[in-house]
């Protein structure tokens, strides 16, 4: 339906976080996970290099990511049987953490997984402190307690003078996502990168406030 170098093309305008690279990571995981859970490949490939085909254009606007993702799939596949056309734009549509409309096909849930997995561990950690450099956050800061509990649409309002860093994104989001995987392919996957960032997230904290 679409081949990766066709896929490039729409990801100029990308953050470093949201780019080609983390489209093409989550695409290799998403064709790994869906031969092991009996997707249909073709679905699965093309929703995976047009999951993030909408970032660039959300705040201009208004509209969520996976939304326009979905409405730029449907434009790109025209001429492909509408059916499989709409399922590419569905898995897309859900394929948000926050999103309210859960993976309703194997193929969606491949993608969130396999979406989610490239938010954890090594990579998850990269992509989170290259967002924080590019709005210049910090590096380190404490965190309110409570601050993981929040409700999502709560996001990263009222967080005082530190302001959101890697570390609040990493227990609002990141740590939670081991278990918000769909598939059992996934959950395996999940477990080595969450130890992963769990170690990171520690060492770090005991580097910046240990002893001296």
């Amino acid at each position: 339906m679409i081949d990766v170098e066709q896929a490039r093309q729409l990801y100029q305008d990308n953050d470093t976080a949201h780019g080609f690279d983390h489209v093409r990571r989550v695409w290799r995981l998403a064709l790994r996970i869906g031969a092991s859970e009996g997707a249909d490949a073709e679905i699965v490939s093309a929703a995976a290099l047009l999951h993030d085909a909408g970032r660039a254009r959300q705040e201009e606007t208004g509209l969520c990511h996976a939304r326009l993702g979905a409405q730029i799939a449907r434009k790109v596949l025209e001429g492909h049987p509408p059916d499989r056309v709409e399922a590419v734009a569905q898995a897309i549509e859900q394929h948000r953490f926050r999103s309210s409309n859960p993976p309703s096909s194997i193929e969606a849930r491949v993608l969130f997984d396999a979406d989610k997995l490239d938010a954890m561990g090594a990579s998850g950690v990269a992509r989170a402190y290259a967002l924080a450099g590019a709005r210049r956050q910090r590096l380190w800061a404490r965190v309110e307690p409570g601050y993981a509990e929040r409700a999502p649409e709560q996001g990263h309002a009222d967080l005082g003078a530190d302001g959101h860093t890697p570390v609040h994104e990493y227990l609002f989001k990141l740590v939670k996502l081991r278990d918000r995987m769909l598939t059992e392919t996934g959950r395996g996957m999940a477990q080595e990168r969450h130890e992963f960032m769990a170690q990171f997230f520690a060492q770090l904290e005991q580097e910046v406030e240990g002893p001296i």
